[in-house]
C-alpha cells in the first residue's frame, strides 16, 4: 500500500518537475543555511578555544583600570617596578612574573622596514606565554636589566624584513635604537582575536621604557601558575597585594583587574556558541518560508486534480487514501530539499571553513535535526491541502473543468 502510494505520489511529482524543484528550493536553502552556519560556527569556536588554550590555562593578565562590558578605564595610575617584585616575592605559586610596555615602531633592516609591535618586557615573557625560540636565544642578565641592547623577533618580522636568511647576529633599528638580534620567536600564527602574535619584536623591558615608551612605569602584568596551584587562589593573592600597595580602602573597587586565562576562554567561547546558535536560528525561519511554498504548491495541485480525486473517489477510493497520498507527495518533496540541502550545507561550509582557516566541525545533531525538521515540515504544511483533497464532494470534483 505504501510502496504504491509512494510511485504514485512520485509519478505526480515528476509531471512538473521543474515547479516541483522551484517548491523545494525554499527548503534547500533553510537546510543548507542551518548546517553550514552551525558548521562554520563551530570550527570559529573550536579555533578559538584552541588559540587560547596555547596561551595556557594558568595564565593571569594584570591591568590597570577595570575592564568589561560598560566598564572599561584607562585613567587608574599604571604599575611600577615595585610592584612586580613585590608579586614575585609576596604571591606563591608562581612560575613567571612577566612586566610588558607596548607600542608601535617601526623597524628598520638594510632597505626593508616594516611597522610592527614592540614590546618591552624579560626573559620571564617567554616562560608565562609558553613561547619556544626557532633560533638564537633569551636575554643575557646583562641584557634583561637593559644596560645592554638587544631583541628577539618574531617569524612574520623575520620574514619581511630578512626572507629566508638566518637573522640571528644582524642589527635592526626599532624606531631610533640599534638593537642587534639575539633570537627569533617560532610561529604561533593568528591569535583568537585575528592579530597577528609573530608580527612583533621584544626588546629587554627598561631598553623599552627609556627609549622607546619614554616612561618608567609598566602598562600590564602577565602572570603562570605553577602547575596545579589554583588559578583563583593566585588571582585573590595578587588582588589583595595590589589593593594593599595602591591604598585602595574597604569598600571601594579595585581600580586595577586581574582576570584568568580560563575566565576569559569560557566568555568568549559562551559568545561564540551563542553567535552560533542565533544565527542558526535567523537561517531556519528560511525553512518556515520552505514549508509555506510546499503548502501553497500542494493547495495548487489539489485544484488542478480536482478531477482525478473525484473520479478515485467515486471508485471506491478512502479519504484517508487520498489523504496519505497528498501527505506523501509533501513529505518526499520536503526530505527531497532536506537531503539536498544537507549535502549544500556541508560543501559550503567547507569551502568557508577553508577560506578562513578554521576547523572542519561537523555537529551530527544539527544535521540529525535540519533532516528530521524538514520531513516535519512536509506533513505540517502538506496535511493542510491533503485534507482539502481528501474530504473533496465527488460529485463536485466529477463536475470541476
Amino acid at each position: 500500500m505504501l510502496f504504491e502510494t509512494t510511485k504514485l505520489a512520485w509519478r505526480a511529482i515528476s509531471r512538473n518537475m521543474l515547479r516541483s524543484i522551484l517548491t523545494v528550493l525554499g527548503v534547500v536553502i533553510g537546510v543548507a543555511a542551518v548546517i553550514a552556519m552551525v558548521t562554520v560556527g563551530n570550527g570559529t569556536t573550536a579555533k578559538v578555544r584552541d588559540e587560547l588554550t596555547r596561551l595556557g590555562t594558568n595564565t593571569l593578565f594584570v591591568r590597570p583600570g577595570q575592564w568589561g562590558p560598560g566598564r572599561a578605564s584607562t585613567e587608574a595610575k599604571r604599575f611600577t617596578d615595585g610592584d612586580i617584585a613585590a608579586i614575585q616575592e609576596q604571591v606563591s605559586g608562581l612560575r613567571a612574573v612577566a612586566p610588558i610596555n607596548r607600542g608601535t615602531a617601526t623597524v628598520i633592516a638594510g632597505g626593508a622596514n616594516r611597522s610592527t609591535s614592540a614590546i618591552g618586557t624579560t626573559n620571564d615573557y617567554l616562560i608565562a606565554q609558553d613561547w619556544d625560540l626557532a633560533l638564537g636565544r633569551e636575554f643575557l642578565p646583562s641584557e634583561d636589566r637593559g644596560s645592554q641592547a638587544a631583541c628577539i623577533i618574531g617569524e612574520t618580522v623575520r620574514r619581511e624584513l630578512f626572507g629566508a636568511a638566518d637573522p640571528v647576529g644582524q642589527t635592526i633599528r626599532v624606531s631610533n635604537v640599534a638593537c642587534p638580534i639575539v633570537g627569533v620567536l617560532a610561529a604561533k600564527g593568528q591569535s583568537g582575536m585575528g592579530d597577528d602574535q609573530d608580527d612583533s619584536v621584544i626588546m629587554p623591558l627598561k631598553l623599552h621604557q627609556r627609549r622607546i615608551g619614554g616612561t618608567t612605569t609598566i602598562s600590564s602584568i602577565v602572570l603562570s601558575a605553577q602547575d596545579g596551584v589554583s588559578t583563583a587562589k593566585v588571582q585573590s593573592d595578587v588582588e589583595s597585594l595590589l589593593r594593599e600597595r595602591r591604598r585602595i580602602g574597604i569598600g571601594r573597587d579595585d581600580d586595577f583587574s586581574v582576570n584568568d586565562m580560563s575566565q576569559i576562554a569560557a566568555a568568549m567561547t559562551g559568545t561564540t556558541v551563542l553567535l552560533t546558535g542565533l544565527l542558526g536560528a535567523v537561517a531556519a525561519v528560511s525553512l518556515l518560508v520552505g514549508g509555506i511554498g510546499i503548502m501553497n504548491i500542494m493547495l495548487v495541485s489539489v485544484t488542478e486534480r480536482t478531477r482525478e480525486i473525484g473520479i478515485r473517489l467515486a471508485i471506491g477510493a478512502l479519504e484517508t487514501q487520498v489523504l496519505t497520498q497528498f501527505l506523501v507527495e509533501a513529505v518526499m518533496l520536503s526530505i527531497f530539499g532536506g537531503v539536498t540541502g544537507i549535502i549544500a550545507g556541508l560543501s559550503l561550509a567547507l569551502a568557508v571553513v577553508s577560506y578562513l582557516q578554521v576547523p572542519f566541525v561537523v555537529s551530527p545533531t544539527i544535521i540529525v535535526l535540519a533532516f528530521i525538521f524538514s520531513a516535519a515540515i512536509g506533513m505540517i504544511f502538506g496535511y493542510f491541502p491533503a485534507r482539502r483533497a481528501a474530504q473533496l464532494n465527488p460529485i463536485e470534483a466529477l463536475r470541476h473543468e
